[in-house]
């Protein structure tokens, strides 16, 4: 765990620290501020995927991380990090918990990312899922930060309804830019969008974030928020498996459905990211859900089929001509209380 960083004074003097109450009785002449209701829960704002960077100076960039959506509430006698479902993880991520001790707020709530960083600081989120113990696990990790990339309450202010820009204005003195902590900001770049985009490609990234500098924060995919991604990586449900002799836990390739409608549908399979340890937790998981009953039509003959329960992250180049994975790799299984949302088809995918 790493030591406290130390505080910041946040629109105060700079031998002043910041405290939720008053230093010194309120002058009764003084109006009351009105405080807003602290809200038990905010659905998240949610990045819809685009193809290219938007235009303009309408626009301001980040880096997509690839990890697990929370936030974390500042509360007068607590703090809860939850996940994007409302699923309280405090208890799981104990050094993030004890850096929103240190910061220097009376009551808040960020909006971020938890990821654990590989050797070239790249967010990776198999090592994410590793040090919680994998889908289901129960294990704290030591090892996640939280990349803070909103402020959506503040020392008794909601602030949704305000823009962008002033609630980045907010955070950056809350988590200043450079930090090495366990709560670290994550950066606007000011680049253009195509030249960022090629640059976070070439560094191995997932992809950059483009947000409307304007914008409220409302809940919801609604397009204030686009995601360009480098490599494609969805979520789509495990029907099935082939085995194999020689690959790990006798795992030769995992079978993938995405939905489409209210239905499944096979789009291929993936044989490749599995580590040892993985493959013999992953083998567990799918022997506790055979069935005899596909979940979607699949044509191959050595098919072990499995109770559409599993979600997993996968990582892919392409979609066939007969909307198929190309060069898919497997990155770990979500957690059911990640709230991960399983891969729509459209009439697009399946004409690719």
């Amino acid at each position: 765990m790493t030591k406290p960083p130390k505080p910041k004074p946040l629109l105060q003097d700079a031998d002043k620290p910041v405290r939720s109450r008053p230093s010194k009785p309120r002058d009764p002449a003084q109006p009351n501020l009105p405080l807003d209701p602290m809200p038990d829960r905010i659905e998240p704002c949610l990045a819809l995927l685009k193809a290219r960077p938007p235009k303009g100076d309408d626009w301001v960039y980040e880096i997509k991380w690839d990890g697990y959506r929370l936030s974390v509430h500042i509360e007068p006698t607590r703090i809860r990090i939850l996940t994007r479902g409302g699923h309280d993880w405090s208890d799981r991520f104990p050094a993030i918990k004890q850096a929103a001790l240190w910061l220097p707020v009376g009551t808040a709530i960020l909006d971020g990312e938890a990821v654990v960083l590989d050797e070239k600081g790249r967010s990776d989120f198999g090592l994410l899922q590793q040090s919680l113990g994998g889908r289901g696990g129960k294990k704290m990790s030591s090892d996640a930060i939280f990349m803070a990339f909103d402020l959506l309450y503040f020392d008794g202010h909601d602030l949704r309804k305000s823009e962008l820009d002033v609630r980045r204005h907010l955070l950056e003195d809350l988590v200043p830019a450079g930090g090495l902590g366990d709560i670290r900001l994550s950066e606007e770049i000011e680049a253009d969008g195509d030249q960022l985009l090629a640059s976070a490609c070439e560094h191995g990234l997932e992809g950059i974030i483009a947000k409307r500098r304007d914008a409220p924060y409302r809940s919801g995919r609604l397009g204030d928020w686009l995601k360009i991604k480098c490599i494609q990586s969805d979520s789509f449900v495990i029907i099935g498996y082939e085995r194999s002799t020689a690959a790990r836990a006798g795992i030769g390739r995992l079978l993938l459905a995405a939905r489409k409608g209210k239905k499944f549908v096979y789009v291929g399979g993936v044989g490749t990211g599995f580590n040892e340890r993985n493959a013999y937790e992953l083998r567990e998981k799918l022997d506790g859900l055979l069935t005899s009953t596909p979940a979607a039509a699949v044509d191959r003959k050595a098919a072990i089929f499995v109770k559409p329960k599993l979600i997993a992250e996968i990582e892919y180049r392409a979609w066939t001509d007969d909307a198929k994975l190309r060069h898919a790799s497997y990155k770990g299984l979500r957690d059911k209380q990640d709230n991960a949302v399983v891969y729509a088809m459209n009439d697009a995918d399946e004409g690719s």
